[in-house]
């Protein structure tokens, strides 16, 4: 069995490798050392559609199908990683919105932020509580037709441009467990109280913000609850983070490949003692080891993907691919820094770049370390099999 892509998806991999080629690679690292936002490329990813790729087409959307979906991804960190964190957040949300959302939050919210005329993210993590959800403390209060908002996030991708934000909060503090008492607010960002408090500096992921977040006492009327039921904010937010894993993937697989194409073309044009380096062993077997690696990269994200597409809960399967495909992007980032010898240390090349944004593709959407005991847990209790 292979993954050949049918004409749709052969046409729209063309149409983004066109865009990324001639709108980002050119750019990408420039603009990443100057800090400048990238506002006409968000633009011309409104005008392709691009942030509606999760919302229904009677909502606005396009709703591509979960393999073209990680191709998106793919092709865009092929360009710059960061580019791609733009639109991650916020598909994200709107595939929660449309999955979760009462019929009314769906028709306000979907259209405008299918068009990029809204944008959002998603406020999970906290400075206390990243991995570990149950343990937020930003709280909740009912008070007559609104809920008082208290606490504070962090890592908030898209959050200095977002008009609404999902956030995650305990509505019941007391509650055993502890998701029983957690719900998703979508918070209007204009309301008093709401405040964007810094950017965090950040080793790579340049581009979009990553930001801390105030949340003051901020009275959220109580419809903008995320399905109108309290108590099912966990699982709404981890049944994101699964679509999110099948993103995180996509965009390993382009860091990757983008490091794939830079050590190859650079080990063609460097010369030593009188030949090109590609023509000695030791480089050839790390390209073949890049190479190959990639390769079972793609494949495992487009398996994981098509799983998605048969209708089945692929907790497992995009686990895997996101924990294998983003521990190839940081192999491959560094063995093709290697391949470039001291070129590679330099912010000429763009695989100092490629090297910085790696490691991100193994902590974002669950660490490494949760994706192995999501995918041993799937094992262990017979949902998820091999062979």
């Amino acid at each position: 069995m292979d993954f050949t892509f049918d004409e749709q998806q052969l046409a729209f991999r063309k149409a983004l490798r066109h865009f990324v080629d001639k709108e980002i690679v050119p750019v990408a690292n420039e603009w990443e050392k100057s800090g400048r936002y990238p506002t006409e490329i968000v633009e011309h990813m409104k005008a392709m559609g691009l942030f509606g790729i999760t919302t229904p087409e009677e909502y606005g959307g396009i709703d591509l199908d979960k393999v073209s979906f990680t191709l998106v991804y793919e092709e865009l960190a092929r360009g710059w990683m960061g580019i791609a964190g733009i639109l991650g957040s916020h598909n994200l949300s709107c595939w929660m919105i449309n999955r979760h959302g009462t019929e009314e939050q769906k028709q306000t919210l979907l259209p405008k932020l299918a068009t990029g005329e809204w944008r959002t993210g998603i406020g999970l993590t906290e400075p206390g509580a990243g991995t570990d959800l149950q343990g937020i403390r930003t709280t909740a209060r009912r008070d007559g037709d609104h809920y008082i908002v208290s606490g504070a996030k962090t890592w908030i991708t898209n959050a200095r441009h977002a008009n609404v934000l999902p956030v995650l909060v305990k509505t019941d503090p007391s509650a055993e467990p502890a998701h029983k008492g957690m719900s998703i607010l979508l918070i209007d960002t204009t309301l008093p109280g709401f405040e964007v408090q810094r950017d965090l500096g950040k080793l790579g992921y340049k581009g979009t913000e990553s930001c801390e977040i105030l949340l003051d006492d901020i009275r959220v009327p109580a419809d903008a609850l995320l399905g109108g039921t309290e108590g099912r904010g966990l699982q709404q937010a981890l049944s994101g983070l699964e679509i999110g894993r099948l993103n995180i993937a996509g965009r390993s697989v382009g860091i990757a490949q983008a490091a794939y194409d830079a050590a190859l073309s650079y080990a063609r044009e460097r010369t030593a003692f009188g030949q090109p380096i590609a023509d000695f062993q030791a480089i050839q077997l790390k390209l073949a080891d890049i190479a190959t690696h990639l390769q079972a990269a793609r494949l495992m994200t487009y398996w994981a993907a098509s799983q998605a597409d048969s209708g089945k809960r692929v907790d497992m399967e995009a686990g895997m691919a996101k924990y294998f495909a983003s521990e190839t992007a940081i192999t491959a980032s560094l063995e093709a820094m290697r391949i470039h010898g001291g070129y590679g240390y330099s912010t000429e090349f763009v695989v100092e770049r490629l090297y910085r944004d790696a490691p991100l593709m193994s902590i974002g959407e669950g660490t490494n370390d949760i994706m192995r005991t999501v995918i041993a847990k799937a094992l262990v209790s017979g949902s998820g099999v091999i062979g």
